[in-house]
């Protein structure tokens, strides 16, 4: 089968498109046909041996997939030819991949495979950084920042869905037009963020910060929450890790809150599933549509890699199979 490799750590350019063996399942795997793969963030630091998980080289990455069940094992509640999206960890950048069925997902017919691939890294994240971590409730106001983002776009989709009101935080007024499209009530520019939010909330401030950046923004995140506010710390694509002064967590009983999905639900794998049925009847009413911003051939891995490495990317950057 055709896949992409990492056989050595030198960057999204050293990616090698070829054969390799063909997957062969565990009995308690299922198999699926990749369709579509998602590329995200950590598939980049994968490249160069950053990532906090460092498999042996070489390896095949991509962690979301969406296809249609070549074999499942009995009891799985799979069938051969179902619709599913999947979260494999590794693997995904393939013509096949195995997978545990706690981490396969019945994927709604009306759903393209380019969507499918989109929903599970992102989807299953901001529902644990929101529903779990933070507990949102209808009639907040979220901030979220990287807004035309992966991550963004999913917070402000979900955020919505769920009652919210979102304030939106782009680099560009093309990546605003992007978060508008996915429901953000309002959209500011991150140079002058924190001004723009006290106004629009008159002084108050937000209920919740919904932080994948990080970075030189992460003070001003800070000060843009209100009385027993939450800051999400998800990621850090602005590249630098910050540091909180904890006093200014006592002036206003604000909170730092850390969100790891993978790092709590991978030792739990119960709860995704619970993830993806509370997420369900959102997909299925088109709440939830993630917005592909490009699409790419398992040819082009690179490319596709270089445009989230180089922040290019708009909403779920998507390698095609078909």
């Amino acid at each position: 089968m055709r896949a992409a490799r990492i056989t050595t750590l030198d960057g999204p350019e050293a990616i090698e498109i070829g054969e390799v063996d063909d997957v062969v399942p565990e009995p308690a795997q299922v198999l699926i046909e990749v369709r579509a793969a998602g590329v995200a963030f950590p598939d980049v630091l994968l490249t160069r041996g950053e990532y906090q998980y460092k498999p042996p080289l070489p390896f095949v990455p991509g962690a979301e997939v969406a296809g249609v069940v070549v074999s499942a094992p009995a009891g799985s509640q799979f069938s051969p030819g179902q619709r599913v999206a999947a979260f494999p960890m590794f693997g995904g950048f393939a013509e096949r991949v195995a997978c545990v069925p706690e981490l396969v997902f019945p994927l709604p017919d009306q759903v393209s495979f380019a969507e499918g691939a989109a929903l599970p890294l992102n989807y299953l994240t901001v529902q644990f950084a929101l529903v779990r971590r933070a507990r949102l409730a209808a009639g907040q106001t979220v901030l979220v920042h990287g807004a035309a983002g992966g991550i963004g776009t999913a917070a402000i989709q979900l955020a919505t869905a769920l009652g919210a009101q979102v304030i939106a935080v782009v680099s560009t007024l093309e990546k605003g037009d992007v978060a508008q499209k996915a429901g953000a009530r309002h959209v500011v520019l991150a140079d002058n963020f924190l001004a723009a939010v006290k106004d629009l909330t008159g002084g108050a401030g937000v209920d919740v910060v919904v932080d994948p950046v990080g970075g030189d923004r992460f003070t001003d995140s800070l000060r843009a929450l209100g009385p027993e506010g939450q800051l999400l710390v998800i990621g850090f694509t602005g590249g630098e890790i910050p540091t909180v002064k904890v006093n200014r967590l006592l002036l206003n009983n604000t909170s730092v809150v850390g969100v790891g999905w993978g790092a709590f639900t991978l030792p739990r794998l119960s709860l995704a599933r619970e993830q993806w049925d509370f997420l369900l009847p959102h997909i299925a009413s088109g709440a939830l549509v993630p917005p592909v911003g490009a699409t790419y051939p398992l040819s082009d891995l690179t490319s596709a890699l270089r445009d989230i490495d180089e922040r290019r990317a708009t909403g779920k950057i998507v390698l095609t199979l078909e």
